[in-house]
């Protein structure tokens, strides 16, 4: 299978995991060794200054949301971000991922950074992945800058846009159905 990386998931309906139901993720890395992925729509109740003040050292002015990246437990924060200095891999073209140490603090000490933080991660092993959109798990669709960074009703908008494509304005759908 040709390398997804750069691309979003869409959660489809099917899927009834509590760790990924109505989810949008960005894969970061997919190859031969697995895939690894970031949820873009899981704000949690913190922000990342919040959660920098008792685990960095180095000042953090960053107040936005941290989010849920995925299940599986990292080691340290990690962050999609435009400035190339703080690059660690680019996913898209101008779109970074970042982990390590250097990188992270150069992101948190900017308060104009074009960043989004994320504890934790989405990975599969080897075929996994492959396996979960044969059985109908995901949806592929291209991810872009803006996508990326404005998660508002994400996995509603995109389903429906993937779905039913030139149909319908998914804009013009409301979040919950009963209103319309």
């Amino acid at each position: 299978m040709q390398s997804l990386q750069g691309q979003l998931l869409l959660a489809s309906r099917r899927l009834l995991d509590p760790n990924f139901a109505r989810t949008v993720v960005l894969l970061v890395q997919h190859g031969e060794d697995g895939a690894l992925g970031l949820v873009l729509n899981r704000p949690l109740d913190v922000t990342v200054k919040q959660a920098c003040e008792d685990a960095v050292e180095s000042p953090c002015v960053v107040d936005d949301v941290l989010y849920q990246g995925g299940p599986c437990q990292a080691p340290q924060l990690m962050a999609l971000h435009t400035h190339p200095a703080a690059g660690e891999m680019e996913v898209l073209p101008g779109l970074f991922f970042c982990q390590r140490s250097d990188g992270l603090e150069q992101l948190l000490s900017k308060s104009d950074a074009t960043a989004k933080f994320f504890v934790g991660y989405a990975g599969w092993s080897p075929g996994q992945l492959e396996k979960e959109m044969r059985s109908g798990s995901w949806l592929v669709m291209p991810a872009t800058e803006e996508l990326i960074f404005d998660a508002s009703s994400l996995w509603s908008r995109l389903v429906t846009q993937v779905t039913l494509g030139g149909q319908i304005d998914p804009r013009l759908i409301p979040e919950d159905p009963s209103v319309n």
